[in-house]
């Protein structure tokens, strides 16, 4: 008897002791490349994606037919969708992107305060031979702009174990000749995602 008890309190504190691992904090690397979906929602593997196709169509359809790498600026891409998303990752990546390859130039518009502040010091206090030409910045020939939008469907209500949520995006990307202000390039990127959820869970 008193064995029976003792094998039964090993089985115990082993199955208590794998419980207390279920709960314990893990942390592993990732590796970016690879395309990770947790959600039906937005993500950084849809990011590197959208940003790759959006360089690829830009690069032959559009920045292809200049002899040399135009200057561009970078407006901005609106969320219109109903969660948080940092757009400006995804145009920070186009352009690192279009400069890495030697496609296009860009000004920095996001500075530009800091530049004229910074100019303004330099004319005052530095010396002839180390002072920056003021005047002297480049103009942008085109601007970059866009936006990304998002549409939900989800299923009804009725009896059963789990739900199914589908969101669908879609991202436009333009370039605008700053002079003329036409619209020289446009592109849509959309897609997708279908999650199963159980309706209890956590």
């Amino acid at each position: 008897m008193n064995r029976w008890i003792g094998l039964a309190a090993v089985a115990v504190i082993g199955v208590a002791g794998a419980g207390c691992a279920a709960f314990r904090a893990k942390v592993s690397e990732v590796d970016v490349r690879e395309t990770r979906h947790m959600s039906s929602r937005y993500d950084y593997s849809d990011m590197r994606q959208i940003s790759r196709n959006v360089v690829a169509e830009m690069e032959s359809k559009f920045l292809a037919a200049f002899p040399q790498p135009p200057v561009m600026m970078i407006a901005g891409v609106q969320n219109r969708t109903s969660q948080y998303v940092d757009t400006k990752n995804l145009t920070d990546r186009v352009r690192t992107m279009l400069i890495q390859g030697g496609k296009a130039r860009f000004v920095n518009e996001a500075r530009r305060e800091d530049l004229l502040k910074e100019q303004g010091y330099t004319a005052a206090n530095a010396t002839p031979e180390t002072q920056v030409a003021i005047g002297r910045q480049l103009g942008a020939k085109f601007m970059i702009s866009g936006s990304l939008t998002e549409m939900k469907d989800e299923s009804p209500r009725q009896v059963r174990v789990s739900k199914t949520k589908v969101n669908y995006y879609k991202l436009t990307f333009e370039v605008t000749d700053l002079e003329t202000a036409e619209i020289k390039w446009i592109h849509e990127e959309e897609f997708a995602r279908e999650a199963r959820l159980p309706l209890i869970g956590w």
